[in-house]
């Protein structure tokens, strides 16, 4: 199995406001780098964007390790919470989005 490395980060100026995301995504040496923005969104919206589209990129199953300055990618990986999320189609349990 391919082992990737992916690296994610995502911001937006004021909460909400204007934000962005960026993701790159390393293989053996080649790298790939994806970016996107939204007018109005949050911070924790476009860290979580810059992973999803991240992983979306992936045409195959592999070992990834994910490298975030976000404590909420962090918490939501290592905790367990979006395991969570996903079976309740993207809805947190205080009964907002994801």
């Amino acid at each position: 199995m391919k082992k990737i490395e992916i690296f994610t980060d995502g911001a937006c100026s004021g909460n909400p406001g204007p934000g962005g995301y960026g993701a790159i995504l390393r293989y053996k040496g080649t790298s790939k780098e994806l970016w996107g923005g939204d007018p109005s969104t949050t911070n924790n919206r476009m860290e979580l964007t810059a992973v999803i589209t991240a992983l979306s990129a992936l045409k195959e199953p592999c070992e990834v390790e994910l490298y975030s300055d976000s404590k909420y990618i962090i918490d939501a990986v290592t905790k367990g919470w979006a395991k969570k999320w996903r079976a309740n189609n993207w809805v947190k349990s205080d009964k907002k989005k994801a």
